[in-house]
């Protein structure tokens, strides 16, 4: 077997250049791992854990007033979100009595109990339970794990007054304070705010599907089927007070269309 290695020329050139192209990539990814290392093993020092946590899972609660109460379960594999593992809850046992305690107790029980009934979708635990608020919120969600015997860590997310990331909090009231510590300081602040953007795109859309609901609520011959399909086709509950009769004919029935149109005209009689 014959390797031949130019020295000169046109191929000598190439060569360098994918050496150089080599060594810059090699260098750039150990930067990245030896970054990622570094930010959790110093997380896992300052938390007191056993080794760095190689999986974090983080819960937000969000609700206006008394209903459509929901929550978020974010996960990051090390430093990155693991999207694929995200989980959304729709309140069951609140409605109509908010309770951010009582919320994230529902949560993180139902959570457990999935995995304790095995739901691969919901295994394996994390090394670290995050919780977004102070002290009562990761003592309300440590009384739940509990329950399960469960000894997953928990802490919770402490807010400053302009709503950035402080500190960790745990159950017992020990903060942990994060903020000169740029690395960690930046990993627990994107995953609290990626925790509270989960949250707060399944609140809307929870909010805005109970809107169009109830707008819809008690036509005759309108059921939730007929319901989704002027949904689907108008898409908004404006377009659908704006549509006469035979634009409405042509998702449902006519029967159910008069019976639509009449629902948002109710002094006009005649089409």
């Amino acid at each position: 077997v014959w390797v031949h290695v130019p020295q000169r020329g046109e191929k000598a050139e190439l060569r360098a250049m994918a050496q150089r192209n080599a060594q810059e990539e090699t260098e750039r990814a150990t930067t990245v791992e030896e970054r990622t290392a570094y930010t959790l093993e110093l997380l896992g020092k300052m938390l007191n854990l056993p080794e760095p946590p190689k999986r974090m899972e983080s819960f937000d609660i969000s609700n206006t007033g008394k209903s459509d109460i929901v929550a978020s379960m974010v996960v990051y594999s090390g430093t990155r979100p693991l999207k694929s593992a995200y989980r959304r809850f729709r309140i069951q046992s609140l409605e109509g009595h908010p309770d951010d305690y009582a919320s994230m107790q529902e949560v993180l029980r139902r959570r457990l109990q999935r995995a304790a009934d095995g739901d691969e979708k919901f295994l394996p635990l994390p090394d670290v339970f995050l919780i977004d608020g102070g002290e009562t919120h990761a003592r309300a969600a440590q009384t739940v794990a509990w329950e399960f015997g469960v000894d997953v860590p928990i802490f919770g997310m402490v807010k400053d007054d302009r709503h950035r990331t402080r500190a960790l909090v745990t159950p017992e009231g020990r903060e942990i304070g994060i903020v000169t510590q740029q690395a960690v300081f930046s990993l627990i602040g994107q995953i609290q705010e990626e925790t509270h953007r989960f949250a707060i795109t399944y609140h809307h859309e929870s909010h805005s599907k109970s809107a169009t609901r109830s707008a819809l609520d008690g036509i005759p011959g309108v059921g939730e089927k007929r319901r989704a399909e002027l949904r689907k086709h108008f898409g908004t509950i404006k377009a659908i007070r704006e549509a006469d009769v035979e634009a409405l004919a042509a998702v449902v029935p006519r029967a159910a269309a008069r019976a639509v149109w009449e629902h948002f005209h109710p002094k006009n009689e005649n089409v």
